[in-house]
Formats: C-alpha cells, structure tokens, sequence
C-alpha cells in the first residue's frame, strides 16, 4: 500500500470532544501514528457521543479510527512521567484542557519542549490561551452562538437556530489539522516545534462571513433570511409535487439565466435589476413563486432531470438514507465499508481527500479503551511488572 504523507510522524491525542478528535482523525487517516490517551476510568467522552448498537458506540469506530489507544491519567504523578515520555518521542501533541490545566499537571509547553523542542503542541480550547473569556467553559455551541452564526440562521420571524451536528468543532477540528502540516513545513525550515493556540470560535466565525467588516465600513448588520441569500436569487428550497424537497444556486450569472428559461420566465432576465445577483435578491419573492410554481408541479426526479439536462445547479436534501443510496456518493467512495470485531462491517465517511501520490487510508476502526496500553508502554521500555503496578495503582488502565 503507498504510504501516507504523515507516514512517520507520531501524534499524541490528549484531546475530547470534538474537534481535537477529528483533527487526530484527519492526521491518522493519512499515515500518522495517533496514540489515544484515554482517562483509565471513565474512558473518553466520544464513546458517549451519538447513537449505539448492542452497548457499541458507533460514532467512535470512525472518530477513533486508525488510533492506539492507551488509558493514562494525566493527573496521577506517575501517568504524568508516561505522557512526559511519550511527548517526547512524538512529533505532536494535541489537547483540549482549559488553559493552564497541563501547567498544573506540570506537563506544560516549557516542561514539553524541554524535552523535545522539535515538539508541535495543538491547544484547542473555546476561546484559547488569554483573554477575558479564557477561563470560561467552551463547546461548540457557544462558537455557533457567538460568531453570528446562529443570528443569520433561521426564519426571519422565527428564533436563531444552532446546528443539529459539531459544526464548530468539526470546523475547528479541520482547522487544526491544517495547523499541524504548517506547522510541521516550518519545523522542516527551522528545526523547531511551536506551540498553537486554536480557539472554537474563530474558524466558524471566518466561515460565516465578513459581518464585522461590512458592520466597521457602514454599520450595516445582517439579519434572518431562511434558506434566501442576499447575494443572490433565486435560491432557496423549493417543495416537490411528491412531496421531497430541494435546493438551488444561482451564484453565478448564467445559471440563473438557464434557470428562468427553465421554468418559463425568461422575461425577467431582460430586467435590469437580474443583472446583478445581489439585485436579484431583491426580487427574491418574484422569481421564488416563479421557480416554486414550476418545481411544485413537478415530481424530484424530473426536476432534477430537467435542471441538470439545463445545466443548472440543483441538489435534492438528503437525509442519511439517501446519502448512503446516492450512486455518486456510493461510486465515487465518499463512503467506506470498515470491518470492525465489534459491529462488522461499519459505513464510515472516506478520508476527506483523494491524493495521487500519498493517499490516505483507514486501516482499523476504533478500539476498547486501553486495548494498546501494554505495547505502547513497553515500546517505552517499560517492563511488564512495571506495567503491572502502574495499573494497580491507577495510572494506567
């Protein structure tokens, strides 16, 4: 098999929930070793995340996938000399604390990069390393929430809606591992480690948008659109005669040209304000009734058929059922099947993208919480009635 691009690279997952995780899933998938520390007891949160099968989590087969896992307590004296080892034998190091936790524990920056100053430390947290809010709980629902995210989602008469899903984390997670391969080019430079500070709040607040330099130039503040634009229109969700629903775009100029010649109104397009999609939006009741009039009466296979055969840009919305029976998603490998001992066969998303030269691979789905303890320490040098011990007293499981 053609090895990954992070084939050598070591990575110490410190981290929970969520995005931490996924960062380490990213690297994993692409030929880094990830060794997962788990707390010896309670395990790592994922596992309580989403839904299971016969008492087996389901989401932690893909989160934790291509991981070793090892359960160590960070707090205990002694688990806190086997992180100090295996720090600083790794190439990287993520973890999720709150500020000033690894300090306590006497495992911070400092003491890490004495040890091992070509070290990377990824510190994700939900408003990083200083400022007012450092010390405050941090989850991706309050990132959602404070980057304006949540204000510009939803109906204009109705409530800011959060995500059903991780999407800050996820965000931040994807994020970070981007982070890690700069970080790593610098190092190829440079010869040294760093230390990233990555808060929950500023990925997704990029992703939303340019808000506060639109509010700095003219005071302006977006507000509730439901599923319109006002960039441009038409765009929005539109109801099927067989009661499924789906989406266009009309970002650019000509697709929203084919889309009115489509639907019977290629009137509107001599208009001078269908000139610019911004102007469009302005007429967004206008050309939704003329394009939701032609889609309802319509069943979703022929107004798919009919967009695509126009070239114009429509999807169906999916739920989990489709997605796994679309056969672009299914012929393309977006989707995998990985064997597992615990469920079999397990669909899990496919790494995230497709390399011709060093491609990524999953080469097992997530283990028992310390089922790589044993060889992790004795590849330490650790001697098994060491490893004996150190369980008895708590250290490790």
């Amino acid at each position: 098999m053609t090895q990954g691009p992070l084939t050598g690279i070591r990575v110490i997952d410190a981290s929970t929930i969520l995005a931490g995780p996924l960062a380490c899933q990213l690297l994993g998938d692409f030929g880094a070793e990830v060794i997962k520390i788990e707390h010896p007891t309670a395990g790592d949160g994922m596992r309580g995340h989403g839904p299971s099968k016969d008492g087996v989590p389901i989401w932690w087969k893909e989160i934790a996938r291509n991981k070793h896992t090892i359960g160590l307590s960070l707090s205990h004296p002694d688990g806190a000399d086997i992180f100090k080892a295996l720090a600083a034998q790794a190439d990287v190091v993520v973890e999720n604390f709150r500020p000033g936790t690894l300090e306590r524990w006497g495992l911070g920056p400092d003491v890490l990069h004495e040890l091992n100053p070509r070290l990377i430390l990824v510190r994700v947290t939900g408003f990083g390393q200083t400022g007012p809010y450092a010390s405050r709980a941090g989850f991706g629902t309050l990132a959602e929430s404070m980057s304006g995210f949540a204000h510009l989602t939803g109906q204009p008469d109705g409530p800011p809606t959060l995500p059903a899903f991780g999407l800050a984390d996820s965000i931040a997670g994807i994020a970070a591992s981007s982070a890690v391969s700069m970080a790593l080019y610098a190092r190829e430079q440079n010869g040294r480690g760093q230390v990233i500070d990555l808060d929950l709040l500023s990925p997704i607040m990029t992703a939303v948008g340019p808000g506060p330099s639109v509010y700095q130039q003219t005071g302006a503040i977006g507000t509730r659109h439901g599923n319109r634009s006002t960039n441009n229109a038409p765009r929005n969700t539109y109801r099927t005669a067989d009661g499924y629903w789906v989406a266009i775009s009309t970002s650019a100029q000509a697709i929203a040209e084919r889309v009115m010649r489509l639907v019977g109104h290629p009137e509107v397009i001599d208009e001078p304000w269908f000139a610019a999609g911004h102007s469009r939006a302005e007429h967004a009741d206008e050309l939704d009734a003329m394009v939701g009039g032609w889609i309802g009466a319509r069943t979703r296979e022929k107004v798919v058929d009919a967009f695509t055969e126009a070239g114009a840009a429509i999807a169906p919305i999916y739920d989990a059922r489709d997605i796994v029976e679309d056969p672009h998603v299914r012929e393309a490998g977006l989707l995998v099947e990985v064997p597992d001992e615990d469920l079999g066969a397990v669909l899990q998303h496919n790494v995230m993208w497709r390399m011709s030269e060093t491609p990524g691979a999953i080469r097992f789905s997530g283990r028992d919480c310390g089922a790589d303890t044993d060889d992790v320490l004795a590849a330490l040098g650790i001697a098994p009635d060491d490893i004996a011990q150190l369980r008895a007293d708590g250290a490790i499981a």
